[in-house]
């Protein structure tokens, strides 16, 4: 293909789609076709920006024409062509518009497939609109009744959480895919979400935070039989002693190793705090209890 034919393929597109004196509706379907050809002529080119213009004037035709599937489709090429370009408020702009025309579709799953591609795409360098994203991407599948659909995805939010070091952020993620296995009977899935919250919580060296978390937790019947609470339990309890080589050998039982590797790396750098000044203040508070 000769370079200069996307460019006139585009100029045929561009006059079929204006009105005028001789022409008095606009041929859509024609010209989707044009935009089309020219849209993988400068793709092959390399020409990223002309192929970028040339799908999202492709996906508008499919819009004109009632097809929201197939401008999705084409909204989502525009989207990874923005993203060759380091475009990154384009990414996450096309693959959202990409999945409002799949919600048009009632399509729930390539919806929120279309946002976690942006999410993924953006975690590196727009980390909050990754998250933002994410979370959105969750809300569709929720919406649709499909929460095992969107394990991954909690887990993608929490893992930009960490690397973000919004631990509270993280480990509320975390319950909030617990309660989604929950809905699921995912009982497995929903105590080791349970357990990787406890884990943030005590890396982020927040023990009374962690303590309040277990204990929410301990509400829960699938949780009160689980590998998982009894692990939980140690780690408390070796907290309480101030036994760095029990937490130590704890972090890293089978247990924990079953988690998700994030999740690991934080229990291996376990305790992060001052140990022996927490057994203090609760020896401290239970001397306050007996004066009562």
């Amino acid at each position: 293909m000769a370079a200069s034919d996307p460019e006139k393929l585009m100029i045929k597109a561009d006059k079929l789609t204006k009105l005028s004196l001789t022409r008095w509706s606009a041929d859509w379907k024609s010209a989707i076709g044009l935009y089309e050809q020219a849209a993988n002529g400068f793709r092959l080119a390399k020409n990223y920006e002309k192929a970028k213009a040339a799908f999202e004037k492709a996906s508008r035709g499919q819009e004109m024409l009632s097809s929201p599937w197939d401008a999705a489709k084409h909204m989502e090429s525009a989207a990874a062509l923005a993203k060759e370009l380091s475009n990154w408020s384009e990414v996450a702009d096309f693959y959202r518009r990409a999945s409002e025309l799949y919600i048009e579709c009632g399509r729930s799953q390539p919806a929120s497939d279309a946002l976690a591609k942006g999410a993924r795409v953006l975690e590196d360098t727009a980390p909050d609109e990754a998250i933002r994203l994410y979370i959105d991407a969750c809300e569709i599948l929720e919406e649709d009744g499909k929460e095992q659909m969107a394990f991954d995805l909690y887990r993608a939010a929490t893992s930009v959480y960490i690397k973000l070091e919004k631990y509270d952020d993280a480990a509320t993620f975390l319950l909030r895919l617990g309660l989604a296995a929950d809905k699921c009977n995912a009982t497995h899935s929903q105590c080791k979400a349970y357990l990787s919250a406890i884990i943030v919580y005590l890396y982020a060296n927040d023990f009374k935070q962690a303590e309040k978390c277990y204990n929410d937790c301990c509400q829960i019947d699938a949780f009160l039989s689980s590998d998982q609470i009894r692990c939980a339990s140690k780690l408390f309890s070796a907290y309480t002693d101030a036994d760095v080589e029990e937490i130590k050998r704890v972090a890293q039982s089978s247990t924990v190793k079953n988690l998700d590797h994030m999740i690991i790396r934080l229990a291996k750098k376990l305790p992060t705090g001052e140990v022996s000044a927490l057994k203090a203040e609760q020896e401290e508070a239970l001397d306050e209890d007996d004066l009562t």
